[in-house]
């Protein structure tokens, strides 16, 4: 299907080189600009639909780089036309010759042998690889013409680079308040009252001189102390930098109510702000399955190559996860601030699939 593909999409772009040169002759006797910007968009459709080239970049092209894109075209495009004429020829001559051969004539003059028919056969299949060779050429040109002349110039990537680090600044900002906000809540609503309760048991005892008032109060004191660690677990838990990423995400999973399994691991360790980020991703989902997902069973899987450390977060719950939500969202922006993206594929009715990928770099 890719094959059949591909050859439209040179045979398409023969035809149309064919036409170039009367179209933008006309273009510029009758001083028509908007011509050669439609030709090039066409060209640019048919390379990024049949031949895998980029998509329409969303910045305009000038009428200068579309004329110059299509008048570069023109000697690919017949070379594609002619190469597929010589292996349609090609297939056309081995066709007719073992026709002529299985019904008992000559072809060419030749007579069926095994010599002949090796010769042939080597010689048919050379050809045959330097034709395929050269389509898989025109091809690659097509692609890289179109980005060259139809894709957005430095300039135009420059300014997209600038808009998308500003964009993930400001996400990060507002995912850091984000988070300074709910760890005060965490110590207001929970430690700070534990601890009055503390206070006042303390105060009550000494004046009662009360050993259960005491007992109460040690607690108490003891349970604030846990509150305490849970908040600076949820802020940062020390086991990453301790034990890295498996390790930290396998004392998550103890403390899990649902079953985790995790498999795989990273050949090495990565810069800490991506094994963070890898980290509170897979945390994240693993909260949001445990609490709104109803699942029974969470597959964690940890990957890494060359370039990128891959995590991946699969339940079996209902599904229906919303990206946009609070929690994914800011996890999102702080991916995306590390050049990282996160994919979420959670259907209604399950089951939800997170994917975080980072750079090692």
């Amino acid at each position: 299907m890719r094959a059949a593909r591909a050859a439209a999409g040179i045979a398409l772009g023969a035809l149309t080189a064919l036409a170039t040169p009367a179209l933008l002759a006309t273009a510029a006797l009758t001083r028509c600009a908007r011509l050669p910007l439609r030709l090039a968009a066409l060209e640019q459709r048919r390379v990024s639909a049949l031949l895998g080239g980029p998509e329409p970049a969303p910045e305009g092209v000038e009428a200068r780089r579309a004329a110059a894109y299509l008048w570069c075209r023109v000697p690919v495009g017949l070379a594609g036309g002619g190469a597929l004429l010589l292996l349609a020829a090609g297939a056309w001559t081995a066709a007719s010759g073992l026709a002529r051969w299985l019904a008992g004539h000559d072809a060419d003059g030749m007579g069926p042998s095994w010599p002949v028919a090796g010769y042939l056969l080597t010689a048919g299949l050379l050809l045959l690889f330097l034709d395929l060779a050269g389509l898989a050429a025109v091809a690659d040109l097509e692609r890289r013409l179109a980005h060259r002349f139809l894709g957005p110039d430095e300039l135009a990537l420059m300014r997209r680079r600038i808009d998308e680090l500003a964009a993930s600044r400001s996400g990060i900002v507002e995912a850091v308040d984000a988070e300074r906000r709910r760890i005060e809540r965490d110590l207001h609503d929970g430690l700070q009252q534990r601890l009055i309760v503390v206070a006042m048991l303390l105060g009550r005892g000494r004046r009662k001189n009360s050993e259960e008032l005491y007992r109460q109060a040690q607690a108490e004191a003891e349970q604030a102390l846990e509150e305490l660690r849970q908040v600076a677990w949820r802020a940062y838990p020390a086991s990453l930098d301790q034990l890295g990423l498996r390790e930290a995400l396998a004392v998550d999973a103890e403390r899990s109510p649902i079953p985790v399994h995790i498999s795989g691991d990273l050949a090495r360790r990565p810069a800490p702000a991506v094994e963070t980020a890898a980290y509170f991703a897979v945390r994240e989902a693993l909260t949001n399955a445990a609490k709104h997902a109803g699942a029974t069973r969470i597959e964690v899987a940890i990957g890494q190559d060359t370039s990128l450390v891959r995590v991946s977060v699969h339940d079996d719950g209902r599904g229906g996860a919303d990206p946009t939500g609070p929690g994914l969202s800011g996890l999102q922006r702080r991916i995306a601030a590390l050049d990282g993206r996160l994919r979420v594929d959670s259907p209604p009715g399950g089951p939800t699939h997170v994917v975080a990928e980072l750079p090692c770099a």
